[in-house]
């Protein structure tokens, strides 16, 4: 495996990303894994090797770039990071305050951005580019899915956060023009995906043309899918794992060999 961090020109400046790939040629499909609220991390460094280890060319930018460096990781007694609900005020208001300044729109920017990256002579495969969002990286997964649909043809997002609004520009109407597949899984118990979210994209999606799949994990919470989380459900994220992995070899499909 390869892997080393990467300084991406955006029109913002300049934005460290994670890449990984096996140690051949290629060319490997490429796949955005896009953090939570709580920044980058080696949790997520990690997924991005898992991902990579099967035929893939990972990324994990740095989204907070434009606020410096960004890290958030309260840890409980056996060194587990702490859920948001768990902290007290004012240290979920620091979280929430990088939260805040990072909008849909400066995403969907920095992802173009990744994508002229790996345009320029990366080894990846050219076509479908596969995206994997966490929390609020479930948001983004619906906003590069519908705004550079030609790209972005594989989007899992695993307990994604407000996805489903009253405004025009709901994250749902902008994955309705999503062109690829989408697969979201959610917790039973997720105050920031309600059931109402659930079955509105369960219509609204597949009403539009999406080819749109999901998962219910009964028990589970908030954040079920990270591994170094207080509230990890292991049985949960080895579902998700099963489904990103069969939409990937159906879209993206992995690259074997030297």
């Amino acid at each position: 495996m390869k892997e080393r961090i990467v300084d991406i020109p955006t029109r913002a400046g300049s934005m460290a990303t994670f890449v990984t790939h096996p140690a051949g040629d290629g060319p490997y499909p490429p796949v955005v894994i896009y953090m939570d609220v709580w920044g980058v991390r080696e949790e997520l460094y990690d997924i991005a090797r898992r991902v990579a280890t099967v035929g893939y060319y990972c990324m994990v930018p740095d989204l907070y770039y434009r606020q410096g460096t960004v890290r958030h990781a309260y840890r409980d007694a056996e060194n587990r990071m702490i859920s948001m609900e768990k902290l007290d005020e004012p240290r979920k208001e620091t979280v929430r305050m990088s939260m805040r300044a990072l909008t849909d729109a400066m995403v969907v920017e920095d992802s173009a951005a990744l994508l002229e990256f790996i345009d320029r002579g990366e080894p990846v495969r050219t076509g479908g580019v596969g995206a994997i969002g966490y929390c609020m990286g479930g948001r983004h997964v619906f906003r590069v899915a519908g705004e550079l649909p030609e790209r972005f043809t594989a989007v899992a997002s695993l307990h994604g956060t407000r996805l489903v609004t009253d405004q025009p520009d709901s994250p749902h109407h902008t994955a309705e023009k999503a062109r690829g597949e989408i697969y979201c899984g959610f917790a039973e118990h997720d105050p920031y995906a309600p059931l109402s979210t659930v079955n509105l994209l369960a219509q609204a999606l597949p009403a539009a043309g999406v080819r749109y799949h999901h998962a219910m994990h009964m028990g589970a919470e908030h954040g079920y899918a990270l591994p170094d989380r207080d509230i990890f459900d292991k049985q949960a994220a080895n579902r998700d794992w099963e489904s990103i992995f069969a939409m990937f070899h159906r879209q993206i499909p992995p690259h074997f060999g030297a």
